[in-house]
């Protein structure tokens, strides 16, 4: 029973979502602490602060963390695969749908309207990283971090999995 209960707590917020991770997150905390109560809502707060730490996406590791910490390995796998399958599903779907008529017009000026959209929502992701970093942070902080990892990046071609180490121990020594 634990399993099935694990496995709705993530896969109907995955179905019902829209938006990726981050806009899951609180459909999450109502299945998680809310309607099952296995965690309390500090305890779901450091898991969301340590899972965005953390490199990839935030539902899967949340969801693996959390499924783990209800039901051990199990668990885990199951609340994995419930956050992935939804989408794993709609896109095999949707790519299939899109190879069938790849040669129509409007497939191709949808495509061509897909990558301003992203641009867009990345740059308005990054406004809100930015936002909230300097209202925790303060922006002296936000702005050495920030103009160290560019520079980090364009002039050094860093990779940045060091960037992000370095940005974490900054903040380790100087904001903990």
């Amino acid at each position: 029973m634990i399993y099935w209960e694990l496995f709705l707590a993530f896969f109907i917020p995955n179905i019902v979502g829209y938006g990726g991770g981050p806009a899951i997150i609180p459909l999450i905390e109502a299945e998680v602490v809310g309607r099952y109560g296995w965690m309390s809502s500090q305890a779901f707060a450091e898991t969301l602060a340590l899972g965005n730490a953390l490199p990839s996406p935030i539902a899967t590791k949340m969801a693996g963390y959390i499924g783990y910490e209800v039901a051990g390995l199990g668990g885990a796998a199951v609340a994995v695969a419930a956050t992935v399958v939804p989408s794993l599903l709609l896109m095999i779907g949707a790519l299939g749908l899109l190879y069938r008529h790849r040669e129509s017009p409007r497939v191709k000026r949808m495509s061509q309207w897909v990558r301003p959209v992203i641009a867009i929502m990345m740059a308005w992701l990054t406004l809100s990283f930015l936002l909230e970093s300097t209202a925790s942070s303060g922006i002296v902080h936000t702005l050495i971090i920030g103009i160290v990892a560019a520079i980090a990046l364009v002039r050094f071609n860093t990779h940045p999995a060091f960037v992000v180490i370095g940005a974490l121990v900054y903040g380790g020594f100087f904001l903990g």
